[in-house]
Parts: structure tokens; C-alpha cells; sequence
């Protein structure tokens, strides 16, 4: 499972996104540090099913009327604070929880009604663009740390005649999810000497730079849209970042109104309808909410994950079944799973991601929409339905 992790200072909304995303029991309150130890649960990433190609919809729980929702874990670990990677505040346990998440996700106070630490201030007192670079900047630096700290062994290393800076820095990066690949594509955008006794601190700290970006990509959230002052979030999406204004608030009170029966609402829909009893009062805080989805195509918290999933990470969605004809599993449920891939993936790639026994065994496999055989190397794309032919099946 692709795991997304709510990076940001403290009190900058991280939990109640968390909350609403995953609908967990968690603490959310206003005051720095309510995270201490990191919260775990499964989001959803939301794409089209392929039941809409089909007389009727799947069923399928995971499905809302042809809206299909995989399955992606999302962290919530504690705030950042100015200095983290040098273990202030919560900082260390805060970037140790960061190493196994494929994206993050910049939950930046874009109200302005918080400081550096976290603290509540006036809104629209403190500058949420300081807050856009802040993970990056404080994940660089940390990882510089450790590359440093860990340079003798790649020295000792190099004196070896069958050295490979490639592979002594894998092994030094893996923990913090980097490839042969990732290492490689690193170096080949950088000037260094050849020689890893020569190697300055610069020099370490451009390869954790490089290694950052390419292993923990950003998606920034403005968070609080709804009461940021006019002109935040312009100045926000000026950055050179992928900016999704938000309000987690309203995304929680939406969920729980659904849950309750008084809206009918879908993650990472455009609007919604009330369809229950209300109060004066509950109206007029759905129809603020309401005004902010207009203004931004919805609460920005599905769009959030999406785009981390789909863009950053360019995965695309692929649907396994066992018979082609029906598009059903062994039991007849129509559309039972659906699968996250890396773009460019081949049906093989689709069978060790079932299960390793499949991919061992697997001898073909056919396009469920064309009812054709397709090739060991063929790409596949968004919304697939593919049969795996394996010994294994």
C-alpha cells in the first residue's frame, strides 16, 4: 500500500485532516504538539471505476456510484518546529516516522493565524509562504546530517578496487526509501568529486537534497481556506509548488454529516445535497462550507491525495479479475480490487502485485475490455481490466 504522510508545524490543521481523510478517532485541538506519537490509518485515493462502462454499477463498497476509492495509508505525526533536524521539539521522531512515506503532504496554515511554533496568533499576523520550503528545508538538512555522520563508511568503502559510489550510497539511503535508480538519477544532476574523500559538506548536502526530492515529493495544503485573508492564497500558489487550498473543518463536517445521514456527500465531490433534518444554524455553517467549495472545486482534501497519488507519484489504477467476460472474481463479485501501479507497468508487474506466488507463475494475461490477449511487455493504463493467467490461479 502507497503510504502518504501530513507533514507541517504544529496546530496547522494536520489532525483534523487526518480525522476527516481516514475517519479515526484522534485528538484535535488548539495547542501545539497534540500529536506525540504518529497516527496511523487508510485514506482513499479516488478515481473512476470501470462499472461505468457497464449496464449497471459493481457494487463493489469501495464504489459510489462509479466513483472508486483505493486504498492508500496515510501518517499524521507530530508538528515541526523551527531547528527539527537538530532534534528540537519533536523533530527527530517526526523525521524518523517520514522515512517510509512514498509523498508528503505540506499542511500549511494558510489563514496566517498561527507562528513558527505553532502558537495562535491574530489571523493573517504570520506569513504562510514562510511555511512552504519549511519541510523540504528541515527533511534536507536532517538527511544531510545522517549522510555526514554515516561518510566514513563510504570512504572505507572507496578503497576497495571493485568500488561503486552507486551502490555504497544506496546502501547508506535505503532507509530512507532510495533506489539504485534514485541514487543514480541523483548523481548524474550533480557535480562531485570522484573520489568520496574529497567530498565537502556541500557536496553531502546537494545529494540529500536530491535524494529528498526524488524520494519524498511534496504536495503543499493550504489549509483554512476558508478564513484566510484575501491574497494568501494567491501569494501561496505564486511558489513553485503544487498549491490545493483546503479546509479540513469542512471536509470533518462533511463526512460526519454524510455518516449521519444529513448530506449526501462523496469525498472529493464538488458539492453536496442536504438530504436531512437540519438546524438554522447547521444550514448556514453547510452553506459556508458550500461557498468555499465553489470557490475551489470542492474541500481540497480528496484533491489533496489525489494529486499526490496520480501526479506526484503517477501511479494509475489497474482492476484484476478472473473472468474476462463478467469482470468478476472466483465468487462473482464484479470488480473486487483494484491496484496501484507506477506508470509503466506491464501485466507481470500487475501479477507480483497480487501476490508473488502470481507473478512466479505467470504465463499471460488478457484485456478484459477488448477480451484479447495482451503481451508480457505491454503497458498498461488508468482503469485497465485485466485477467492474470498464472500456475498460481
Amino acid at each position: 500500500m502507497l503510504s502518504l504522510a501530513l507533514a507541517g508545524k504544529p496546530n496547522a490543521g494536520k489532525s483534523t485532516l487526518f480525522k476527516a481523510a481516514t475517519r479515526a478517532d484522534v485528538d484535535v485541538a488548539n495547542y501545539p504538539f497534540t500529536t506525540i506519537d504518529a497516527n496511523r490509518g487508510v485514506t482513499h485515493a479516488r478515481t473512476d471505476c470501470p462499472c461505468l462502462a457497464l449496464d449497471s454499477r459493481c457494487g463493489n463498497e469501495r464504489c459510489h456510484d462509479g466513483k472508486r476509492y483505493v486504498p492508500v495509508e496515510l501518517l499524521d505525526v507530530a508538528g515541526l518546529v523551527p531547528g527539527a533536524h537538530e532534534g528540537k521539539g519533536l523533530g527527530n521522531q517526526f523525521l524518523d516516522e517520514l522515512t517510509n512515506a512514498d509523498a508528503i503532504l505540506n499542511v500549511v496554515d494558510a489563514s496566517g493565524g498561527t507562528n513558527a511554533e505553532g502558537e495562535p496568533v491574530e489571523v493573517g499576523t504570520y506569513d504562510p509562504v514562510e511555511e512552504v520550503d519549511f519541510v523540504e528545508r528541515e527533511m534536507d538538512q536532517w538527511l544531510a546530517g545522517i549522510v555526514s555522520r554515516n561518510w566514513e563508511g563510504v570512504e572505507r568503502k572507496s578503497r576497495s578496487p571493485d568500488f561503486d559510489i552507486d551502490e555504497a550510497l544506496t546502501d547508506l539511503l535505503t532507509g530512507f526509501g532510495a533506489t539504485v535508480a534514485d541514487v543514480a538519477a541523483s548523481l548524474r544532476d550533480l557535480n562531485y568529486p570522484e573520489d568520496p574523500i574529497q567530498w565537502t559538506d556541500a557536496d553531502r548536502a546537494g545529494l540529500a537534497e536530491e535524494i529528498r526530492a526524488r524520494t519524498k515529493p511534496l504536495v503543499v495544503v493550504a489549509n483554512k481556506a476558508d478564513v484566510a485573508p484575501p491574497g494568501n492564497l494567491d501569494r501561496l500558489r505564486e511558489t513553485d509548488n503544487l498549491v490545493v487550498p483546503a479546509t479540513a473543518d469542512g471536509e470533518l463536517a462533511l463526512r460526519t454529516a454524510a455518516e449521519a445521514g444529513v448530506v449526501d456527500y462523496d469525498p472529493g465531490d464538488p458539492d453536496f445535497e442536504i438530504t436531512g433534518d437540519v438546524t438554522d444554524a447547521q444550514r448556514e455553517g453547510l452553506n459556508r462550507i458550500r461557498e468555499v467549495m465553489t470557490e475551489h472545486g470542492g474541500t481540497g482534501v480528496q484533491a489533496a491525495i489525489d494529486h499526490a497519488v496520480y501526479d506526484l507519484l503517477d501511479r494509475i489504477t489497474v482492476f484484476p479479475v478472473q473472468n474476462e467476460t463478467k469482470w468478476t472474481d472466483g465468487t462473482g463479485t464484479v470488480l473486487p480490487d483494484a491496484v496501484l501501479l507506477p506508470r509503466g507497468s506491464t501485466p507481470p508487474d500487475l501479477a507480483y502485485a497480487i501476490h508473488t506466488d502470481i507473478g512466479e507463475g505467470y504465463l499471460h494475461a488478457v484485456d478484459a475490455r477488448s477480451d484479447r490477449r495482451i503481451g508480457e511487455d505491454h503497458e498498461l493504463s488508468a482503469g485497465d481490466v485485466i485477467k492474470i493467467v498464472s500456475t498460481a490461479t
